[in-house]
């Protein structure tokens, strides 16, 4: 897709590297300040057992964004809201694909229901829950295919910004929505108002409406797509 839209010229690879990196660098620490920091406190070695499992998404999107920041220095004025808006289809399948790992794995588990849907998790107990993560995962898929769509049938990949923020608002908005049905995923946080997920996520909706609004207002387009059009 870089290369349809005349970036054949700079380094993609570096690009990938660079995002891949800080996401998993900005996931794990979300993780360890937020949602057991007093853990890390006192075993501050296991910072870098990412083995052991613990990444934030809500870091994971921060370090992803600095991460091609950082590879994009070299790059055209205004490359890195281009960069971003053309990452939020594969990024929104990337979270489906996530979730499905976690089912898989018995991880993220939801509430007891006794609804029929409910799921057996024989490698945790044998409470029927909330599939949460099938939720989340057929949410994000279906984020994916709806972003897809705005790509490749409207205008709105020229205006810079704009897949960007409605990535935002629909992965985050999909957390406030969904985190009631999750066990807690922070020892600290029964009783809050909000889950630590749910307050995590507040900013991003925002900062996703902020971003259309901007760009629709300013009528931002990308100079990148109009060379390569």
């Amino acid at each position: 897709m870089l290369e349809w839209e005349n970036f054949s010229k700079f380094d993609t690879s570096r690009l990938m590297i660079s995002a891949l990196v800080g996401t998993v660098i900005g996931a794990r620490i979300f993780h360890c300040i937020f949602y057991d920091p007093g853990y890390y406190l006192a075993n501050p070695w296991k910072i870098f057992a990412v083995w052991e499992g613990g990444l934030a998404s809500h870091g994971g999107v921060i370090g992803l964004i600095l991460g091609l920041a950082f590879a994009s220095q070299r790059m055209p004025k205004g490359s890195l809201i281009m960069l971003l808006d053309r990452i939020t289809i594969a990024a929104a399948f990337g979270g489906a694909i996530v979730r499905l790992a976690n089912f898989a794995n018995s991880e993220i588990l939801g509430i007891p229901t006794g609804g029929a849907f409910g799921v057996v998790f024989d490698a945790v107990d044998q409470v029927a829950r909330h599939p949460v993560q099938l939720y989340e995962a057929a949410t994000y898929f279906l984020l994916s295919v709806f972003l897809l769509g705005l790509f490749f049938w409207s205008n709105v990949r020229s205006r810079r910004g704009v897949l960007t923020g409605i990535f935002m608002i629909g992965i985050f908005a999909a957390r406030l929505m969904l985190e009631p049905f999750k066990m807690p995923q922070a020892s600290f946080e029964a009783g809050y108002w909000a889950s630590v997920g749910q307050s995590l996520s507040i900013p991003f909706v925002l900062f996703g409406f902020a971003l259309v609004v901007r760009s629709w207002k300013k009528n931002d387009k990308s100079p990148l797509h109009t060379q390569s059009a």
